[in-house]
C-alpha cells in the first residue's frame, strides 16, 4: 500500500513537473509568418536580400525562354524561305524575308552578309575583296549577336555561386542569436535557442532555394547558346559558300 502510494505521488510530481517546463519553455511557430516574427534584423535583410536575388533570376530565366523560344520560332520559318530566296539568285528577296523575322538570330547574321555583299557587289570591287568584306560582317554580326543571346546570363551565374554564401551569412547571424539566448536565459533548454536555430535553418534553406534553380537554368541556357552559335556559324560558311558560287557564275563567259 505504502509503495502504491508513493508511486502515484512520484506519478504526480513527474507530472506537474513535465508541465511546468513546458509552459517555462517560449512556443516557437514554425508558419512563415511566425518565423519571420521570430527572426532579426540581420536575418531579415538577409532574407529580402535572397528574395530580391531571386526575383530577378526569375526575371532573367523568362526572358530568356521567352528570347530562345521566339529565335527558334522564327528561324525555323526562316531557314527554308531565305534559302528558296537564294537558291534563285533573288538577294533582295533573301534581305526582305530576314528582316520579317528580326528574332531570328539566323536571320540577325544573314542579313548582315547578305547586305555587304549587295553593297560591295554594286560597287563593282575586286570579287574577293567582296567576299572577305562579307565575312568580316558576318563574324562582327555573330559577336554581337552572341552577346544579345548571352544577356543576364551573367548575373545569373552569379547569383546561383554566391546565394548560398548569403545563406549562411543568415546561417551564422542565427547561431549566434542563439548563443546569445543561451547567455541571456541561463538556461539551455530547447525555448532558449530555438529562435536562432530556425532563423539560421531558414536562411540556409532560402539561400539554396535560390541557388539551385539559378545554377540549374544558367548551365542549360549557356547549352541553348551554344547551340545557337553553331547554327550561325554553319549559316555563315553555307552563306560565304553561296557567295563563291556566285562569283563562279557570274565569271563565266
Amino acid at each position: 500500500m505504502f509503495v502504491a502510494n508513493l508511486a502515484a505521488h512520484t506519478l504526480v510530481h513527474i507530472h506537474l513537473s513535465a508541465t511546468w517546463l513546458l509552459q517555462a519553455e517560449p512556443t516557437v511557430g514554425f508558419d512563415p509568418i511566425s518565423l519571420w516574427r521570430q527572426m532579426g534584423i540581420l536575418a531579415k535583410i538577409v532574407v529580402v536580400i535572397l528574395f530580391i536575388m531571386s526575383g530577378w533570376s526569375i526575371g532573367v530565366m523568362i526572358d530568356r525562354a521567352m528570347a530562345f523560344s521566339a529565335a527558334r520560332k522564327q528561324s525555323r520559318a526562316f531557314a527554308p524561305a531565305v534559302a528558296g530566296a537564294l537558291r534563285d539568285g533573288k538577294i533582295d528577296e533573301a534581305i526582305k524575308v530576314a528582316e520579317r523575322n528580326k528574332k531570328s538570330h539566323l536571320a540577325k547574321v544573314v542579313t548582315a552578309g547578305l547586305m555587304e555583299f549587295r553593297a560591295h557587289e554594286e560597287s563593282g570591287e575586286i570579287p574577293g575583296e567582296k567576299i572577305e568584306a562579307s565575312k568580316r560582317a558576318l563574324e562582327r554580326t555573330e559577336a554581337i549577336v552572341h552577346a544579345e543571346l548571352k544577356r543576364g546570363l551573367g548575373g545569373l551565374a552569379t547569383i546561383g555561386s554566391t546565394a548560398p554564401f548569403v545563406g549562411l551569412f543568415g546561417t551564422v547571424v542565427g547561431i549566434l542569436n542563439a548563443f546569445r539566448e543561451i547567455a541571456s536565459s541561463k538556461t539551455t533548454g530547447l525555448g532558449a535557442v530555438a529562435g536562432g536555430i530556425s532563423e539560421a535553418l531558414v536562411t540556409t534553406a532560402i539561400g539554396l532555394f535560390v541557388a539551385i534553380p539559378a545554377v540549374m537554368m544558367f548551365n542549360y541556357l549557356t547549352g541553348r547558346v551554344e547551340a545557337f552559335d553553331v547554327e550561325m556559324d554553319n549559316s555563315s560558311s553555307e552563306l560565304i559558300d553561296y557567295f563563291l558560287k556566285r562569283r563562279g557564275v557570274m565569271r563565266r563567259p
